[in-house]
């Protein structure tokens, strides 16, 4: 699976490719992430990628040339990725999302910056993404939050992937309790049944749990 990323602070993204699930699925050839620079594709030699809003207002927006430029250069090579914005108007990012985004073969994530960028650019875009309601300095944090969420779902990348099947939100319900050592802590206990070593009840306490919790922090 392929991300692009268009940005205007693509070293934003170098650690995210060198560290954990995603270090090893690039290794392993199973993902690759590419931070796009915009600025290269700004004509002017200031490489000028925002300008002011028509009609006034505060603040400044990211141009629809570079954009249009670097999206056109993609195609040109042969991709074509379905393209999200972050918005904090769009769809909801969840896991359902998460799991559809991971049956893409490439995925282009366009960063906001400043008041957003201008609204033509919408014509090349398939969907606008949030993570939440409340506002970011641009779009990076967005993107890293969707393609971690996504890169780990792509078979083979998580190491036991017996691991995703109890995740929270993979059925519904979110996640069960867990302990390690030692089994008496200040006072706290592990529960009994955990060091019983009976598979089948274990089995049956931690779905109780999911459930119990669901009910009580997410209804």
């Amino acid at each position: 699976m392929k991300f692009f990323v268009f940005t205007i602070f693509p070293h934003f993204f170098d650690c995210f490719k060198e560290t954990g699930i995603v270090a090893r699925g690039i290794e392993k050839g199973l993902v690759s992430v590419e931070a796009i620079n915009l600025r290269d594709y700004a004509k002017d030699k200031h490489k000028t990628v925002d300008d002011v809003v028509y009609g006034g207002g505060p603040g400044m927006l990211l141009k629809p040339e570079p954009i249009f430029e670097a999206y056109d250069d993609l195609k040109r090579k042969g991709h074509n990725p379905y393209v999200l914005i972050t918005e904090p108007w769009g769809r909801r990012f969840n896991q359902e999302f998460a799991k559809e985004l991971s049956e893409k073969e490439e995925v282009l994530i366009i960063c906001g910056r400043y008041e957003g960028v201008d609204e033509r650019v919408k014509s090349i875009v398939d969907e606008e993404v949030s993570i939440g309601d409340f506002i970011l300095s641009g779009g990076e944090p967005a993107a890293l939050v969707i393609m971690d969420s996504v890169i780990r779902l792509i078979p083979g990348v998580v190491g036991d992937e017996n691991s995703l099947r109890v995740d929270s939100f993979s059925d519904g319900l979110i996640g069960y309790p867990n302990y390690t050592r030692p089994a008496e802590y200040k006072g706290m206990k592990v529960p009994e049944i955990l060091r019983s070593g009976d598979h089948k009840k274990i089995a049956l306490w931690r779905r109780w749990k999911q459930i119990e919790y669901t009910y009580k922090k997410r209804p």
